[in-house]
């Protein structure tokens, strides 16, 4: 007959063998890889690693991405995980709610023989022995009938309850006198409501929040509110079947809004950007018209200066010219004046040969008149005398 730890070791052979990186290529939320339990919120196995309610490693794939693509999936709180989660969560309370009563009965066992002067209890040992090794015969049997169904998760949980009654009843064997041997301590302890672990009554305050901080407490504590959350859940669920599909819409609202806004920051950035980049080309723009508005002006300054002195030049040249001009011009007068006389002079001098001309011919008409006269009067004397 084979064990109930090599019956789980069976069933779960194929994921065991599997690589990680074999698990987590092209896997959905509802592949039989995927811890169901870490979807609807976390593993239990992670609350109590290395401590005595160690309930071993999880071998299944613990995925934040899946998680959110079955709380986004049509099928949320809709295949049953959350009810799984749920019995599998008081099946670990209903196991610690027993811890806790076993050490109030301790306790209170441990009282009555201090008041009484009774011996150790070593037959209740013996019966309670006999007690735990009948349980732990029933759930080897219940682990077999779950392993046979394919219910590995619950099997599992019911194999670290089988391993731990194993415990205490090794320890009950062991130790037949436990109860005596801490009797003068378990007057001044209590269990805590939560863990069920001893606490010394009065401890010092670092010792309490060290407890309180623990792995053990903490992680009960979780279990405790996420079994209340659940049942509500479930309970909320049941009276109202659209609750989850408006919550849904409202999620999906707020995450809209939320991407909407995230736009809004990201445009109203972009567009601070833009302004910050134009003002910088602005600046950059102003600079290089200021530098050539320098070079300008140092160019224009050099300018005027060629342009003074060029009109200094220009200036000078004309005064030398005007005076060449003027003494140009007054040599022409000059020359003018001369030829102006000369011709003056000229003149006169052709109108008084002109004059003497004229005088002379009208002596000399004046001669041949008298010569043509004398002419004829000796002429007709001729011819008086011939007659």
């Amino acid at each position: 007959m084979i064990s109930a730890a090599q019956l789980l070791d069976e069933l779960m052979g194929r994921d065991r063998n599997l690589a990680p990186d074999e698990k987590r290529s092209n896997v959905r939320w509802d592949h039989e890889s995927v811890c169901k339990y870490y979807l609807c919120g976390f593993c239990p196995a992670e609350l109590f690693t290395n401590t005595r309610s160690d309930l071993g490693p999880c071998e299944k794939i613990h995925d934040e991405n899946l998680r959110k693509q079955y709380e986004k999936s049509s099928r949320f709180m809709k295949v049953g995980y959350e009810r799984d989660f749920l019995r599998y969560l008081q099946s670990l309370l209903a196991e610690v709610e027993r811890r806790i009563r076993r050490g109030h009965a301790r306790l209170a066992l441990s009282q009555n023989q201090q008041s009484s002067g009774a011996a150790g209890p070593t037959g209740k040992n013996e019966e309670k022995i006999q007690v735990l090794t009948d349980k732990i015969d029933v759930l080897l049997q219940q682990i077999e009938e779950l392993g046979s169904e394919g219910k590995v998760e619950e099997a599992q949980g019911m194999m670290k309850l089988v391993e731990q009654l194993k415990e205490e009843r090794e320890l009950l064997r062991s130790t037949t006198s436990t109860i005596e041997s801490f009797a003068a301590q378990e007057k001044q302890m209590e269990v805590c409501e939560v863990c069920g672990a001893f606490l010394i009554v009065g401890d010092a305050q670092s010792r309490v929040d060290d407890h309180l901080m623990g792995k053990q407490h903490m992680g009960y504590a979780k279990i405790k509110a996420t079994v209340e959350e659940l049942k509500e859940k479930l309970r909320k669920r049941t009276e109202d079947p659209d609750r989850d599909e408006r919550l849904k819409k409202e999620k999906q609202e707020r995450e809209e809004r939320e991407k909407e806004r995230e736009r809004e920051r990201e445009e109203r950035e972009r567009k601070r950007r833009r302004e910050e980049e134009e003002r910088e080309k602005e600046r950059a723009r102003d600079r290089e018209r200021r530098k050539r508005s320098r070079s300008r002006s140092r160019h224009s300054s050099r300018t005027s200066d060629r342009r003074c002195s060029r009109s200094r030049d220009h200036k000078r040249s004309r005064s030398r010219e005007r005076r060449r001009s003027r003494s140009r011009d007054r040599r022409r007068s000059r020359s003018h004046d001369r030829s102006e006389r000369k011709h003056r002079s000229r003149s006169r001098d052709r109108r008084r040969s002109k004059s003497r001309d004229r005088k002379s011919y009208k002596h000399r008409s004046k001669s041949r008149d008298r010569e043509q006269d004398r002419k004829s009067k000796e002429k007709g004397q001729k011819i008086r005398l011939l007659d």
